[in-house]
This record gives C-alpha cells, sequence and structure tokens, in this order.
C-alpha cells in the first residue's frame, strides 16, 4: 500500500515574489503601464518616469482599492530610487491579491541608461534629496555630533554614533531602513493631501 504524498495547502504557501522588469522591458511597454511611483514628493518632484503618479511608500494602504481596479485593468509598475522600497510596495500589494512589478535599479537605472526624467515645470530641485541620500546625511551628522559630545561633555554619549553604525549595518542585512521610515514622516517628504487625492484619481481614471 502506497502512503499518498502530503498535500500543500494554498493558504500556507508563501506569497510570490514580486515580478521584476529591466529598464529595456519597461521602456518598451511603458505605455501600456501604470507607473506608481513610491518615493517621497520632493523626490518624486526632482525627476520621475513619464506618467508615473505618486503615491509614497506609507501611503500604499491607502491606495489599495484604486491600485486593485487599476491592476484589474492594465499591468502595475512600482518604482522608486533604486528597488527596494517599490519591492516592499509590490510585497504589500500582494499580500491583497494585487500583483505589480518593480522597476529593477529604480529611476537611477532608469535615468543611467539615457532615459528623460519628467520634472513640473515649477520644480525646485534642490529641494529634491533622495532619501538615501537624507539617511547618510542623517547618520553622518548624528556619528559626528556623538564623536564630538562624547569628547568634550560624557563618554555615555559614544553610544549615539555607536547606535548609528550599529543601525546602518541592521538596515544593510535586513533590507529595511529605521531611518528612512522616520525620515519620511518630515513634512518635506510626505503628500500634501491635495497632491494624494490627485495621484488616487488619476490611478482611477487609468
Amino acid at each position: 500500500m502506497t502512503t499518498p504524498a502530503p498535500s500543500s495547502s494554498p493558504s500556507s504557501s508563501p506569497s510570490p515574489a514580486p515580478a521584476v522588469l529591466d529598464v529595456a522591458q519597461a521602456r518598451a511597454s511603458l505605455d501600456e503601464l501604470v507607473v506608481v511611483d513610491v518615493r517621497t514628493p520632493s523626490e518624486y518632484a526632482a525627476g520621475h518616469l513619464p506618467g508615473a503618479l505618486n503615491v509614497p511608500v506609507d501611503r500604499i494602504r491607502r491606495a489599495l482599492p484604486d491600485v486593485r481596479r487599476a491592476a484589474e485593468r492594465s499591468r502595475v509598475l512600482v518604482v522608486c530610487a533604486s528597488g527596494a522600497r517599490s519591492a516592499r510596495a509590490c510585497a504589500l500589494l500582494a499580500e491583497h491579491g494585487v500583483a505589480a512589478a518593480t522597476l529593477d535599479g529604480g529611476t537611477g537605472a532608469w535615468a543611467a541608461a539615457g532615459h528623460d526624467l519628467h520634472r513640473p515645470a515649477a520644480c525646485d530641485t534642490r529641494a529634491g534629496w533622495s532619501m538615501e541620500r537624507q539617511v547618510r546625511f542623517t547618520a553622518g551628522v548624528l556619528m559626528l555630533l556623538g564623536l564630538v559630545l562624547g569628547l568634550l561633555v560624557h563618554p555615555l554619549l559614544l553610544l549615539l554614533p555607536a547606535g548609528t553604525a550599529g543601525g546602518l549595518v541592521l538596515s544593510a542585512l535586513t533590507g529595511t531602513c529605521g531611518m528612512a521610515a522616520l525620515l519620511g514622516r518630515l513634512p518635506h517628504n510626505r503628500p500634501r493631501a491635495t497632491d494624494l487625492d490627485a495621484a488616487l484619481a488619476a490611478l482611477r481614471g487609468r
């Protein structure tokens, strides 16, 4: 008598990894894609893929119904600066049954390939620091400040640069960044309600 092979339950299966498009694939099918840029508003204003709609990664949950409807009509491509935030957004969408692809290398790879990035006519690009640049700047300031205070005020303050360095190592190992999450809550990194509403309305129209 043979023992039947155990069957795996669909509910226990892990969510599939998000599809990844390289720059050439995205460029070839751009007119058929709904592009969602999950960077901060300042990053988006500094340059984004043609036709991209800005829905910061921390607002994806609010946008779920509109992204789901858009995905039923067209393929959704999620982009960020390098691909890390877009991969997280795609994973969240997948948890709610919404299929989306991510752009390999993000807008950085798009620009490096020689493709244009669109900017609003009145954009002041000096304020458009990427989140990675903001994290590097903040981490550097905290480490320098901690070293100075530790030498001049009290040695225990050396824990500040040590903790910052440990956070950077943890970020690299886990692919997440708590500092980026905190910086994303600053006013210049958050969309105005009217801008987000306009992006969601445009999603509904796709």
